[in-house]
């Protein structure tokens, strides 16, 4: 393989399974590759929804703060490379080429996912770069993750909704058990779910990890249209803090979880690097606004009633047009019925990946809530060209139905 798509295209067949959980594979090949234990401090984030929000905050900040940072998130929008990050800037092709080689070399008969592909490939990015910290966005569940081969400095869980059932439970509390898998032993956890699950909370108390959870041991509240504040239970001081540059009033969860981490992490962060991380931090797909539409990842239950709470709560002249592609293994018809209230027409169409549910399929659930103007097409961007006709046109469902819609719109991130 020379180039960067040729490595990808042949990860994707290389492990009979697109998703394995475990860490056996995963931890071998990094000992291998001498990774462990990394060399530089760790921060992993998992959670239902606001993982990738709390890994940016926690990015721009501590860049602000002057530390060289190494973020791995997933999945992408446009690029792989958006993956892997070194102090602000997007790995290059040659250097992810060289990390798979490495990769490949030590791996043997090993079979690894395309995940533990890109995660043992930061890794080794980021010591090559020598980085001063790491943060780490879990990709599904913790504690069978691959990321769960590196032991954390602080664990941070956002908050906790069902998704991936069929990996991670159908409930609550079996998902909060698999998403504390990635605390560890006398480290300090954080929880920025207002309610998190007893399992969760159970869990760290077995490993005499001391957990810090929204609206127990920090709060928040928005103080003006600007300005937010942030507190310490234990302490009367509070800080006074510019809006994250986030969309939605939600993201002050994510960022009060994050500033608990940084009290947490005895390393010096000042409140000037503070402010400049929330108001630097950007996170494409999240009420992204362009030009005629609006892009959203949103895809699980929380996702959507966020989305709406959104569009609700913005003002629109005219009807709302819903471009809608979701994958087969999600909650469809729970979405579906949040955003009932705040579309008019829907368009809907299967998404480019086996994982896809079909259009009929959208169609059915839509007609089983009782939806009106449902219009079925053979693909996303036929779907996007028919609902610019729109007054408002709104775009969700996955991760893959916005990067369609910004391959199409050519908007660069």
């Amino acid at each position: 393989m020379h180039t960067l798509n040729q490595w990808l295209d042949w990860q994707t067949s290389l492990h009979p399974h697109e998703i394995e959980l475990g860490l056996t594979r995963c931890r071998t090949v990094a000992q291998r590759l001498n990774l462990l234990p990394p060399r530089f401090p760790i921060i992993s984030v998992a959670g239902t929804n606001g993982k990738g929000s709390s890994v940016i905050l926690l990015d721009a900040i501590l860049t602000a703060a002057g530390y060289r940072m190494g973020r791995f998130t997933s999945p992408h929008l446009l690029r792989y490379n958006e993956r892997i990050s070194i102090a602000g800037h997007e790995a290059d092709d040659a250097e992810i080429c060289q990390a798979f080689r490495l990769i490949e070399e030590v791996r043997d008969d090993i079979s690894l996912t395309f995940f533990e592909f890109s995660t043992l490939a930061a890794l080794l990015i980021f010591q090559r770069n020598d980085v001063d910290f790491a943060v780490l966005e879990v990709g599904l569940g913790g504690r069978l993750d691959a990321v769960n081969i590196v032991d954390p400095k602080i664990a941070l869980v956002t908050a906790i909704d069902i998704d991936h059932v069929e990996w991670l439970g159908h409930d609550r509390e079996s998902i909060g058990f698999e998403k504390a898998g990635i605390f560890r032993a006398g480290c300090p956890a954080v929880c920025s779910d207002a309610q998190p699950p007893q399992s969760l909370i159970k869990h760290a108390e077995q490993l005499q990890a001391p957990l810090y959870y929204l609206d127990r041991d920090f709060a928040y509240q928005k103080s003006s249209d600007k300005t937010w504040i942030w507190q310490r239970m234990n302490k009367t001081q509070t800080q006074q803090l510019p809006l994250p540059n986030l969309p939605g009033e939600f993201q002050l969860q994510n960022a009060a979880g994050v500033l608990m981490v940084l009290e947490l992490l005895n390393f010096p962060v000042a409140k000037k690097a503070i402010h400049q991380g929330l108001i630097n931090a950007t996170l494409p797909g999240r009420f992204q606004i362009l030009p005629g539409c609006i892009l959203d990842v949103a895809h699980n239950p929380l996702g959507a009633r966020v989305l709406a709470q959104l569009l609700a709560q913005q003002s629109c002249q005219g009807e709302t047009h819903a471009v809608v592609g979701m994958l087969k293994d999600k909650d469809i018809a729970t979405v579906l019925a949040i955003m009932q209230d705040v579309i008019h027409h829907w368009h809907v169409a299967p998404l480019n990946t086996p994982r896809s549910a079909s259009a009929q399929s959208l169609v059915e659930h839509l007609t089983a809530i009782g939806a009106s103007h449902i219009h079925s097409y053979p693909s996303i961007a036929a779907a996007y060209t028919h609902a610019q006709k729109g007054d408002r046109i709104v775009v969700f469902g996955s991760f893959y139905t916005v990067s369609e819609i910004l391959q199409t719109s050519n908007v660069i991130i």
